[in-house]
């Protein structure tokens, strides 16, 4: 398994997604929104960024990083292609990320919401559902 998969919804775009652990949910969920987004990149160099963000619980924590990797690939049309997460405690998560622009539109996701979202134990690990607004 991929680490995620696309579910139902009514209005919007949804997923489910798996890890073994809080980083590999966070990575795997980076890589589902875009396998929603279906954006392509270019064969131009990848930039680095250092991405920090917070949360008061596991569930805004994973809500606040896709968000910011949405913020910084819609501002600067930029596409994340890899992560690598560098300290992740408490709640709080720093990791560098590879960017590279990319070269068509693609489905334009305005946020990830909180919408019924809750991070469940399973004995493989990690799971969670979340909802795109597009």
């Amino acid at each position: 398994m991929l680490g995620f998969e696309e579910i139902e919804h009514t209005a919007d775009r949804a997923f489910r997604v798996t890890g073994r652990d809080m980083a590999s949910l966070l990575e795997n969920a980076v890589r589902a929104m875009h396998s929603l987004n279906a954006p392509r990149p270019s064969d131009g160099p990848l930039a680095e960024r250092q991405i920090e963000v917070e949360g008061g619980d596991r569930e805004s924590l994973l809500v606040n990083w896709l968000n910011e990797i949405l913020y910084v690939e819609q501002s600067q049309r930029l596409i994340c292609e890899q992560v690598h997460i560098d300290e992740l405690e408490n709640h709080h998560l720093r990791a560098r990320v590879k960017l590279r622009e990319y070269d068509r539109d693609y489905t334009h996701i305005k946020a990830v919401t909180f919408h019924n979202l809750e991070i469940r134990e399973t004995d493989k690990g990690l799971e969670a559902e979340l909802v795109l607004d597009v």
